[in-house]
């Protein structure tokens, strides 16, 4: 099943307004702890001579970030044509406009035409997605070697911080809500491709777990 397409143009239209905004947080603050962890544990696993995949790749600086790490080369897709449009001008700036192909759309929607990679790379996505595990299994079938993510823990707090941004959505009249999926879930969908877990960092919010076979 596919991202519901009233979820998917909110969605779109959400992170098109922030995408100018993401790349100069980044610009001024660099990554986020858990994206560092994240880096890390792809680090760890290996990434040289890897084709990476992004879903939800944003304006383009984490899988950007991999190819200047050894990584070969990377596809982003994202919703929000804002963020592709930064994250392929982005590229251009750093001489990696060859080495990027960035697609506009639901990854669901999209998958057909969407090469298998060695490295999937799925940073705070799923917590994006009503159909988790349509968007798990599905990135998984493009994944050779290794499956990375970060998503929320299954805590109160972020249940909470989930409702409180699904009722800020419905006082602005937009579709896009938050969600908390059970990651007992998520592992046991990764686990059953053959994928085990390599390394696994729980912060106060996000789970960061890299899986490869």
């Amino acid at each position: 099943m596919s991202c519901c397409c009233p979820h998917a143009r909110s969605a779109s239209r959400v992170f098109s307004f922030f995408a100018r905004r993401y790349r100069k947080r980044f610009e001024r603050k660099g990554f986020e702890p858990s994206q560092k962890n994240l880096i890390a544990g792809l680090e760890q696993v290996g990434l040289e001579n890897a084709d990476v995949l992004e879903i939800g790749s944003g304006v383009g600086y984490l899988h950007q970030s991999l190819l200047h790490k050894g990584a070969a080369s990377a596809v982003g897709i994202d919703l929000a044509p804002d963020m592709i449009h930064e994250a392929r001008r982005w590229a251009h700036e750093q001489g990696l406009s060859a080495r990027t192909r960035y697609l506009i759309g639901d990854f669901l929607t999209l998958q057909d035409e969407i090469p298998e990679a060695d490295v999937t790379v799925l940073d705070k996505v799923v917590c994006c997605y009503p159909d988790a595990q349509g968007l798990v299994q599905g990135s998984l079938a493009k994944t050779r070697r290794v499956y990375a993510l970060t998503y929320p823990r299954d805590r109160w707090y972020t249940h909470l911080g989930a409702w409180c941004g699904t009722v800020f959505m419905r006082i602005l009249r937009s579709d896009f809500r938050p969600y908390v999926h059970d990651p007992v879930q998520v592992e046991a969908w990764i686990s059953a491709q053959g994928f085990a877990k390599r390394y696994e960092v729980r912060g106060l919010i996000w789970l960061t777990q890299v899986y490869a076979r």
